[in-house]
């Protein structure tokens, strides 16, 4: 692969784990008992003031575009950029040990996200627990299996 054909697999990767880990977090509130809207809304006003600040917090419960545009961008922003760290280890695993390994970086990410950025961002604390976890178990696997699989893909002629 070329350096163009990696960082585009990079990318690829990193917005599979994205996608999946937040299917599998909402799947996960729902069988919680947890309110998947409401709760997928709040974690967007708390992942938007980030970039917004913290009036971003005290907005209603309701859709708010811009909130929503944030979270995402700065959601997927990060995925890229745990891609970019993972991608030179995870592109040369075989499947079970980067899902093995994938998931161990999820529970990395997971510390620094929710104990080591709430230092900075106290209002992502709500967020810890079990379902959190979880997710970021299941975005490191994924993450990892994605580069991997993609870095098996035979080369195209463009």
């Amino acid at each position: 692969m070329n350096l163009r054909q990696e960082i585009t697999a990079t990318v690829a990767a990193a917005f599979v784990a994205g996608t999946a880990a937040t299917f599998v977090q909402m799947l996960l509130w729902w069988i919680d008992g947890t309110p998947v809207v409401g709760t997928l809304l709040r974690d967007a006003r708390l992942t938007a003031a980030v970039v917004m600040g913290p009036p971003a917090l005290k907005l209603d419960q309701g859709w708010h575009w811009d909130v929503l545009a944030w979270a995402t961008a700065i959601h997927f922003t990060l995925s890229i950029i745990y891609a970019l760290i993972a991608w030179p280890v995870a592109r040369s695993m075989a499947a079970p040990a980067a899902i093995g390994l994938g998931a161990l970086y999820g529970a990395a990410i997971y510390v620094i996200n929710l104990h080591g950025f709430t230092h900075v961002f106290p209002w992502f604390d709500v967020s810890r627990g079990w379902v959190t976890i979880l997710t970021h178990l299941v975005f490191g696997a994924s993450l990892f299996a994605s580069c991997a699989a993609l870095a098996r893909r035979p080369n195209r002629p463009h």
